[in-house]
This record gives C-alpha cells, structure tokens and sequence, in this order.
C-alpha cells in the first residue's frame, strides 16, 4: 500500500502561483511514477502532469505545458506540482497518483496505470 496527502491547495487570483506537495508513506516511493489529475466540478478527472521514477523524465497534458512543473525528492518521499501563470479554468480539485510504471513517461497520462491515489487538494483561481 502507498499513502498519499496532498497539500499547497487555496485561493489564488488569476496570474499567481501555487505550489502542491503530495507527501508518500508506505512502499518505497522511488518504485512509483507520480502522476497529478484534477477533477472541475461536473467534470471527468484530467491527467495535469507526470514524472518519471527517477524524476528524469516529465510529461504534461497541452493545458498546463510551459506553465506548469512537475518535480520530485526521492529523499522526502513527495513530489510537487508548482503552478504559475494560473487561470480561472485551472480551478479543480487536485489529487496526486502514484504508478508502478517504469515505462514511456508519456503513457502516464492514463488513469488506469495509477494504483493509488490522494484526497485531493482544492485549487480555485479568481478572475
């Protein structure tokens, strides 16, 4: 098993910065590629970011490219999506996802890959 909490979340006008942390407990974090998804109300989950097991590799949905990084600290067990440049349409629930995937970092855009997932952590950007 893989815990995962997510953190960072809040209200932010539009144009500011955010970063999230999702913090890992359990197995051993550097087995998982780490995704993030989010969730807009009446909406289908949407892959954001993902990065590789050993943080050599990233990949990104069209929305978030250029605006959005994905990292990770093997050390600390946690991975973080730092937002800037946000939008009143990035607003969501955002959850982490960890992957026992070692393959194509671009096939990490796809939920069923994922075998654990956060809560979430609400990100609202005011116009």
């Amino acid at each position: 098993q893989v815990q995962l909490v997510e953190s960072g979340g809040g209200l932010v006008q539009a144009g500011g910065s955010l970063r999230l942390s999702c913090a890992a407990s359990g197995r051993t974090f550097s087995n998982y590629a780490m995704g993030w998804f989010r969730q807009a109300p009446g909406k289908e989950r949407e892959f954001v970011a993902a990065i590789s097991r050993s943080g050599g590799n990233t990949y990104y949905a069209d929305s978030v490219k250029g605006r959005f990084t994905i990292s990770r600290d093997n050390a600390k067990n946690t991975v973080y999506l730092q937002m800037n440049s946000l939008k009143p349409e990035d607003t969501a629930v955002y959850f982490c996802a960890a992957a026992r995937w070692n393959g194509v970092v671009s096939s990490l855009g796809r939920k069923d890959l994922y075998a654990y997932w956060g809560q979430g952590t609400q990100v609202t950007v005011s116009s």
